[in-house]
């Protein structure tokens, strides 16, 4: 290949996901989250509808309202429960999570304004490579500050922000084979 890039990407477009209640939707995404609805789409003969809001970055975040769409299953469509609660496993092919990237310096007031409009939050997680993967304290090996929270429909998100530029050294792992983990 050498130099040239296969494709060229710009960004996520857009990440589409279902919802139950678009009208719950709307209110969770745009009032307590605050971002803005800049698309809707009405589909055809009654089959449902899709919702664009801006995430950043010139990224959307979508929603499909389809009439008579079968209920998620925890562990199965989407973790359980949030990582601090529960087993954060989901199904192959799931979506297991959307994490926004927001500013470092505002990861604590967010964590607080999430608490204020009543979202049930983590506690701002410190990630790093020690045995857990998750410290107490904030020190020069956290790469990730983190805070988890799930949507009205369950969809578990994420504000999250780099801490520090990534190196050579943190690419340090050989993927693992489907078999890896399989138990006799």
């Amino acid at each position: 290949m050498g130099d040239e890039e296969l494709f060229e990407f710009r960004g996520v477009h857009h990440l589409a996901l279902v919802c139950s209640d678009m009208v719950r939707t709307v209110d969770f995404y745009a009032n307590v989250l605050g971002m803005r609805l800049v698309k809707t789409i009405e589909l055809p003969g009654g089959l449902g509808q899709h919702f664009f809001f801006d995430c950043g970055g010139g990224d959307c975040l979508a929603f499909f309202r389809f009439p008579g769409a079968p209920a998620g299953i925890p562990g199965v469509s989407a973790p359980a429960d949030r990582p601090d609660r529960g087993d954060l496993t989901s199904a192959i092919g799931s979506m297991n999570h959307v994490a926004f990237s927001v500013p470092p310096e505002k990861i604590d007031e967010y964590r607080d304004r999430l608490v204020a409009a009543g979202v049930d939050c983590t506690e701002v997680a410190n990630h790093d490579d020690g045995p857990f993967g998750i410290s107490k304290d904030v020190h020069p090996g956290v790469f990730v500050r983190s805070i988890y929270f799930q949507d009205p429909d369950g969809i578990l998100l994420e504000f999250a922000c780099w801490t520090r530029v990534l190196g050579d050294g943190d690419v340090a792992h050989a993927p693992a084979p489907a078999t890896a983990w399989i138990q006799v």
